[in-house]
């Protein structure tokens, strides 16, 4: 099982537990991804996407998204698409 750096987490909204990401490549709906800042590291699907409050399945390489999160993550967390 492989990763491949995707992005970086540059926001987060604890009420609404999203993440803004900024994204160095391509994300899907349904890719498995880990968030990851130290020994934190979270593991999860990608639910959905935003870009400007509409909801997208895919986005490219200097996207800004918001991503729904399973938990609380910090800005600087690398975010990594799993492969394999």
């Amino acid at each position: 099982m492989g990763k491949e750096l995707v992005g970086k987490i540059t926001h987060f909204f604890p009420k609404v537990s999203v993440a803004v990401v900024k994204l160095d490549g391509e994300l899907k709906v349904g890719d498995k991804i880990s968030i990851e800042k130290g020994d934190n590291i979270l593991e999860q699907d990608v639910t959905s996407m935003q870009v400007e409050h509409k909801n997208i399945q895919v986005a490219k390489p200097g996207d800004d998204i918001g991503m729904k999160t399973d938990k609380e993550v910090k800005p600087g967390a690398l975010v990594y698409k799993v492969t394999g």
